[in-house]
């Protein structure tokens, strides 16, 4: 295949040619088309590499009424996401090989490529679950969430020296539920679903017991000489935490989400139960000072904690409805919106998506358009923004907080040059290509 006349985040205009091992064999100008290869004309329009979403939880094994490999990678494609990583806490959860096979035969029905992370419980079995191709250790929760995989300190340290006599990056859902604060949740929650309190479940999760709990975890790893990824940072303390380990010598990055970047309590008083998360929304003021903290450089990655329920399951108390949000398909249209407004560079953009997590996590082949690398290409016009509307997205959950923001979402979703995803930007019909998803601990 040849692209032609494609922007590229930098505004260099180049034709870019895919060879058939599905890596990108030139980028440069005038290259020709061969004889019968296919030409894909992108004047006007920029070629980014594939986003990396190193935080899914796409529910299988245990949970396919609320997401599937199948329809969660169909979202990861639609919204220009061409690398996904699952995380452990599905049921079985990833804890020793066994449940590590069993996910990844499902993993199979992947449009997208993918890494499968493993978890640490109290019976977690890491000889047999190293064995396999674990793109991670985590998340590794400090604090339980969704699926109550939450461990003490001692397990922490434990997970830690195992994974570093590996050479095994870490993740870490890093709140301390000592500094919760229980009596946040004793007055009135309100009704169930969007007419709940939501706002009771940030006061309940402190942004003190993120802080806290981010310090403590970075100061063990570092006592380990671990390297150590930190998820889902919902506060500018953390970010800070995480840079200034790392300005001391730790091997440190962090993440944020669209949600935490984009939506705040004041913000999603009306999603009620729909904006519970762990961690949970914060103040405008720590969202805008988060955001400052992406644009000015100190976040190393967006990734989206994508984590479906149906909304039958949200749709109850605040105390009894699960914690999470979807969002792989809107991480980039939500991002590029913030560059058409000229709020984030699209280098920035590229940066956090794609080329920061391929490094981060040793993926030597994703993550940049450039000679030798995986063709994991995104197609978009950057200037088509467009409301965000539950509708038109993929997911089996068939919801999103996003919804009413807008997003500039892709038109060709192309992975190791096979195409998932096009869209036909005048009249909207999508479709979707083959399975062709792969480990990228194995490819």
């Amino acid at each position: 295949m040849l692209i032609t006349g494609a922007t590229l985040a930098d505004g260099r205009v180049r034709d870019v040619r895919i060879g058939d091992d599905g890596r990108i064999d030139a980028v440069a100008e005038g290259l020709g088309a061969d004889a019968g290869e296919r030409v894909l004309e992108a004047r006007g329009r920029h070629l980014l590499p594939g986003a990396v979403d190193v935080h899914v939880h796409f529910r299988e094994p245990g949970g396919s009424h609320k997401e599937t490999w199948a329809s969660g990678s169909r979202s990861a494609a639609a919204g220009g996401v061409t690398t996904v990583v699952d995380q452990p806490n599905t049921s079985p959860p990833t804890v020793d090989g066994d449940g590590f096979d069993e996910k990844a035969a499902l993993a199979a029905e992947s449009l997208v490529d993918y890494g499968i992370n493993g978890g640490v419980t109290a019976d977690w079995d890491p000889e047999s679950l190293f064995d396999r191709p674990l793109f991670a250790l985590g998340e590794v929760f400090l604090a339980d969430s969704t699926g109550d995989m939450g461990i003490d300190a001692d397990l922490f340290a434990d997970a830690l020296d195992e994974a570093t006599a590996r050479d095994v990056p870490v993740t870490v859902h890093a709140e301390d539920a000592t500094l919760f604060d229980e009596s946040a949740l004793d007055g009135d929650l309100g009704g169930i679903g969007t007419a709940a309190t939501a706002d009771a479940w940030s006061a309940y999760r402190t942004a003190e017991a993120e802080i806290a709990a981010v310090e403590r975890a970075l100061a063990t790893a570092a006592d380990r000489d671990a390297r150590v990824h930190v998820a889902h940072t919902s506060t500018p303390e953390a970010v800070d935490a995480v840079s200034e380990a790392r300005a001391d010598g730790a091997s440190a990055t962090c993440e944020v989400t669209p949600h935490h970047l984009f939506l705040s309590r004041e913000r999603a008083r009306s999603l009620g139960t729909f904006g519970r998360m762990n961690p949970p929304l914060r103040s405008e003021e720590r969202r805008e000072a988060l955001f400052a903290r992406l644009a000015e450089g100190a976040v190393d990655v967006v990734a989206t904690d994508h984590a479906p329920h149906t909304v039958a399951e949200k749709r109850q108390g605040l105390a009894d409805a699960p914690s999470g949000v979807p969002g792989v398909e809107t991480l980039y249209p939500l991002l590029l919106e913030s560059a058409r407004k000229g709020e984030l560079s699209l280098e920035r953009v590229r940066d956090v998506a794609a080329a920061n997590p391929a490094s981060a996590f040793g993926l030597d082949r994703k993550g940049r358009v450039a000679e030798g690398y995986d063709a994991d290409l995104v197609l978009v016009d950057t200037a088509g923004s467009r409301e965000i509307e539950a509708a038109a997205l993929h997911s089996a959950c068939a919801w999103t907080p996003f919804e009413g923001l807008r997003g500039v979402f892709p038109e060709v979703t192309l992975v190791r040059g096979e195409v998932v995803y096009e869209r036909d930007p005048a009249t909207g019909a999508a479709s979707f290509g083959e399975a062709v998803g792969r480990n990228v601990r194995e490819s």
